[in-house]
C-alpha cells in the first residue's frame, strides 16, 4: 500500500541533515540554478539549437537524490535532465559545449540537451522519449545485481511517464528480478502542457506503483533534507537486496515545458505560490537559523561565475568536422 514517511518499510531518517551537508546540497542546487539560467539565456541568444527544457524550481530532487549515490551507481534521466547530470558529478563546461553542439561536449556535440550522457559517471543518458529511461535503469540494476557489485540505479521521470508502457514494463521486470532500482517520479504538476490535476483516470501515482508490490512514498520534493532521507533509505534497502522502491517527489516546474513556451495552461497565481516554497530559499533560511547568514547569495554568485566561464570556453570550442558527423553515433 502507499505509505507516509512513518509507515514505509525503508524508513527514511527523521533527523534533518547537518549544516555542513545542507551547505553542500545548497551548493549543488545553486550550480543547477545557475546552469539553467545560462541555458535559458544562451537559447534566447541563439547559441542552443532545438528545444531545451530547464528544471528551475526542481533542484532539491536532483541534489538530494544524487547526493547519496556513489560514483559508479547509475542514473537515467529525461529531456529535463541537466540538474540530475550536474548533481551526479558531470562537468558543466562539456555539458554546455554539448548543448552548443561542440566537439568538446560530453557526447562530442552529437547528443545535445536531451541526450546528455557520461558512462564514466554512471549517467546512462537523458532521453527525449517520455519514460524511456525507466527500462534502461532496470537493465543497469539487473546487471549490477548479477555482478554482485553493490551498485544501484535511479530512474528519474515525470508524472506523465506513469501513463507510458515503458514505466509499467519496467516496474514488472524490476519486481520480478528484485532489481536494485529506485524509481523517482518528479511530480512537477504538468505533463508537458497538461496539468496533472484532474488528468488521472483511476488510481494515483502511489497506488499504481504499490499495485506491483513496490514500496511507495510521497515526499516533499522541495525539501532537500526530506528528499535525501527518502532516497538514502530506498538506496540502502536496494543495496541490501530488498528490491525496488517508488518515490513521488512533489515539486514544481517554475518555467515552461520548454524555453519559449507561452504557458497558456498555467493557473493564475500558482507560480507565485510555489515561489514561496523555493528549495534554495528554504535551505538558506535553515542555515540562517543555525547562524550561517547569506550562504545562498554567496553560492549563487560563485555558481553564476562558474557557468559564465563554462559558456565562454564552450563557445570557443570547435564544432565537429563535417566528415566526422557519424562518429560516436550508434543504433
Amino acid at each position: 500500500m502507499p505509505a507516509e514517511d512513518e509507515d514505509l518499510k525503508i524508513e527514511p531518517a527523521s533527523a534533518p541533515p547537518d549544516p555542513e551537508t545542507l551547505r553542500e546540497r545548497l551548493r549543488t542546487m545553486a550550480r543547477i540554478r545557475a546552469f539553467e539560467e545560462q541555458v535559458g539565456r544562451q537559447f534566447r541568444e541563439g547559441n542552443v539549437h532545438g528545444f531545451v527544457h530547464t528544471s528551475i524550481g526542481q533542484e532539491a530532487v536532483a541534489a538530494g537524490s544524487c547526493g547519496v549515490l556513489d560514483r559508479d551507481d547509475f542514473i537515467t534521466t529525461t529531456h529535463r535532465g541537466h540538474g540530475h547530470c550536474l548533481a551526479k558529478g558531470a562537468d558543466p563546461e562539456p555539458m554546455m559545449a554539448e548543448l552548443f553542439g561542440r566537439e568538446t561536449g560530453t557526447c562530442h556535440g552529437r547528443g545535445g540537451s536531451m541526450h546528455l550522457a557520461d558512462a564514466s559517471l554512471g549517467i546512462l543518458g537523458a532521453n527525449g522519449i517520455v519514460g524511456a529511461g525507466v527500462p534502461i535503469a532496470v537493465g543497469a540494476a539487473l546487471a549490477a545485481r548479477r555482478e554482485q557489485a553493490g551498485r544501484v540505479a535511479l530512474a528519474f521521470f515525470g508524472e506523465g511517464a506513469v501513463h507510458c508502457g515503458a514505466f509499467h514494463e519496467g516496474m514488472v521486470l524490476a519486481v520480478a528480478w528484485q532489481a536494485p532500482v529506485v524509481f523517482i517520479c518528479e511530480n512537477n504538476h504538468y505533463a508537458e502542457f497538461t496539468p496533472s490535476t484532474g488528468a488521472w483516470g483511476g488510481p494515483g501515482l502511489l497506488e499504481r506503483a504499490s499495485a506491483y508490490g513496490v514500496p511507495a512514498l510521497r515526499v516533499e520534493g522541495n525539501d532537500v533534507g526530506k528528499v535525501e532521507a527518502a532516497v538514502r533509505a530506498a538506496v540502502n534497502s536496494a543495496r541490501a537486496g530488498a528490491g525496488p522502491a517508488f518515490l513521488e517527489m512533489l515539486t514544481y516546474r517554475m518555467g515552461g515545458h520548454y524555453e519559449g513556451d507561452a504557458e497558456p495552461y498555467r493557473v493564475e497565481g500558482e507560480r507565485e505560490e510555489w515561489a514561496e516554497r523555493d528549495p534554495i530559499a528554504a535551505v538558506d533560511a535553515t542555515l540562517a537559523a543555525a547562524g550561517q547568514d547569506g550562504v545562498a547569495k554567496a553560492l549563487l554568485e560563485e555558481a553564476r561565475q562558474e557557468m559564465e566561464a563554462a559558456v565562454r570556453n564552450a563557445l570557443a570550442a570547435p564544432y565537429p568536422e563535417p566528415e566526422a558527423v557519424m562518429e560516436y553515433v550508434g543504433a
